[in-house]
């Protein structure tokens, strides 16, 4: 794989134990394969005097509801971040550095501001999968509350969550304890790229696609179904070798797949 100098730092960014990765930076490495003269720096600088702003209008005590009070006030009412709702799939939505510019985001990118200024206040947060939407939450034993990064910082409880996910799949939705379980710094950057890589699908852009896939097997590269979805990339981009050796792989190690006749029948188109 020849891979472009931000694809190196992403790389080398990830290789370490998954609680020192820094997900401002592993983010900002993402989207400077959007643009190639992006500064990290640049956009660490600006997290930072977010925080040294927030720090200075802190109150004493300082109770973790009233930090999240003060944190909305400054992002939202201040800074004027907001949820772009109007047009979700946007791609820069998932774009850091377009976040901090555009003040606008989706609710992963959202969140991802809101733990960066968070952490260098020190009150940590963590990441929440909910699915079909993104939360945060305060990293204090027993302290069952969210914060939607989305919904200018609204504050949340695990009914709320409940209620949400019933509003988002329009059905009643039962709410598993591992919706609410914290992710891990790798499954919050593979989740960037996933978004990414529907809205380049969608958007035939089969390049941009491919070269998502290949940074979420970066992260986790025994992904059988991201194996699959790039072996089928390679397939459309008619790079049959590599489709072959990914598709062979995927059969391999998932023989009884849903899709295995499907899958078949394109190796054998590829006279394999």
């Amino acid at each position: 794989m020849n891979f472009s100098s931000a694809r190196q730092y992403f790389y080398q960014e990830i290789q370490q134990p998954d609680e020192y990765i820094n997900l401002a930076k592993a983010a900002l490495y993402i989207a400077q394969e959007e643009y190639p003269n992006l500064d990290p720096e640049e956009y660490l600088n600006a997290l930072d005097t977010m925080a040294q702003e927030v720090q200075e209008r802190l109150p004493t005590p300082r109770y973790p509801l009233r930090l999240i009070q003060s944190l909305n006030q400054y992002l939202y009412d201040d800074l004027g971040f907001t949820g772009n709702s109007s047009n979700y799939y946007d791609p820069r939505n998932s774009f850091l550095n377009d976040v901090i510019d555009r003040r606008m985001g989706i609710p992963i990118t959202l969140a991802l501001v809101y733990l960066e200024i968070a952490h260098r206040i020190e009150f940590p947060m963590v990441g929440i999968g909910l699915p079909g939407h993104f939360l945060i939450r305060p990293d204090i034993p027993d302290m069952e509350i969210f914060v939607d990064a989305f919904n200018r910082g609204e504050v949340m409880f695990t009914e709320d969550c409940q209620e949400r996910l019933t509003q988002m799949f329009q059905q009643p939705v039962n709410l598993k304890p591992e919706f609410l379980a914290t992710v891990s710094n790798r499954q919050f950057l593979a989740r960037i790229l996933t978004n990414l890589k529907y809205i380049y699908l969608k958007q035939q852009d089969l390049g941009k696609t491919l070269s998502a896939v290949e940074r979420i097997l970066l992260l986790f590269p025994a992904a059988m179904l991201e194996i699959r979805d790039r072996g089928l990339l390679y397939y459309q981009l008619g790079h049959y070798p590599q489709a072959v050796t990914d598709l062979q792989n995927y059969l391999s190690k998932v023989p009884d797949a849903e899709d295995a006749v499907v899958i078949q029948r394109l190796l054998t188109e590829m006279g394999k």
